[in-house]
């Protein structure tokens, strides 16, 4: 799919920029540049994509899966620069329109339009990953700068009103940055090893203090190892160690089918946790005694 995206995004990016210069439109010849970054970006996705699927070794112990992450990140922090270099040539055309051949705009765009609709389409249906989003968002990102291309090549057909180019421009590129900054921090939040947003940290300790025979949980981390999987490790404080290999099972059930984190360690102990050295409080206990973290 990405690879179907790069060769038909790439091709009509040449075209766009040819178009754009020929009809001095900033909307058609912004879309042109953003639809050169998508190649790159598209590029950069597939090798991520490669670079992830390579099995762990002993310098990279949980293997590749973040190299999709880094990829979204590089794409998303692009995506800043072409919101920048799409503003800037707006404000400059705001203050001192050129003429614009509006029927050579609304041509290119419309065929712009029909290949970032096809490519958008093959995308979507290629999976969720962060990286595959990143590439996504770039088309999508194209396939609104086609639209404000036609709408502007339409008004300046029919009026002759040559701010509605570089106007157009601008609204677009303030789309673009709004998906672009959830993307971002997105994928700062993975590569930081930040808990994941759809997962509670406070409920996956208290669920894992509820399993029979846990007195309490404590140095509890969860983080993405990719954009996908999770994994999680914790200190649980036993009452009875006899009952360890039945409480493991149990709780690694838990986590998976609950929380869908299915890279689980657990480590068992009979006293109270470390005064010192804890990275995380204690997070809950049983039996009614107060809770804390």
């Amino acid at each position: 799919m990405l690879r179907f995206a790069l060769l038909l995004t790439g091709a009509f990016a040449v075209l766009e920029a040819i178009g754009g210069w020929w009809s001095g439109s900033l909307a058609l010849f912004s879309d042109a540049g953003h639809m050169a970054t998508d190649a790159a970006a598209l590029g950069l996705a597939l090798l991520a994509q490669k670079v992830a699927r390579r099995p762990p070794s002993r310098q990279k112990s949980y293997g590749y899966a973040r190299a999709e992450v880094l990829g979204a990140f590089v794409n998303a922090l692009a995506m800043l620069g072409v919101v920048i270099w799409i503003s800037v040539e707006a404000v400059t055309r705001l203050l001192a329109p050129t003429p614009v051949a509006g029927g050579v705009v609304i041509a290119v765009a419309v065929a712009g339009l029909l290949v970032n609709l096809l490519v958008a389409w093959r995308l979507s249906g290629a999976g969720a990953s962060l990286n595959r989003r990143a590439a996504l968002l770039h088309v999508l990102g194209d396939l609104l700068g086609s639209l404000a291309a036609i709408v502007a090549g339409v008004v300046i057909q029919v009026t002759g009103w040559l701010p509605i180019d570089p106007l157009l421009s601008l609204l677009v590129a303030l789309l673009i940055l709004r998906s672009t900054w959830v993307l971002l921090r997105q994928a700062g939040e993975v590569l930081m090893e930040s808990v994941p947003g759809h997962i509670s940290y406070d409920e996956v300790g208290t669920a894992l203090t509820g399993l029979p025979g846990v007195i309490s949980v404590h140095d509890l981390h969860i983080w993405a190892m990719s954009g996908e999987r999770v994994a999680l490790s914790a200190h649980l404080v036993i009452a009875e160690p006899r009952g360890w290999p039945q409480l493991l099972t149990a709780g690694q059930e838990l986590l998976r089918h609950r929380f869908a984190i299915d890279h689980v360690t657990l480590q068992p102990s009979w006293a109270a946790p470390p005064k010192r050295g804890k990275v995380i409080a204690l997070v809950a206990q049983n039996g009614g005694k107060r809770s804390t973290g």
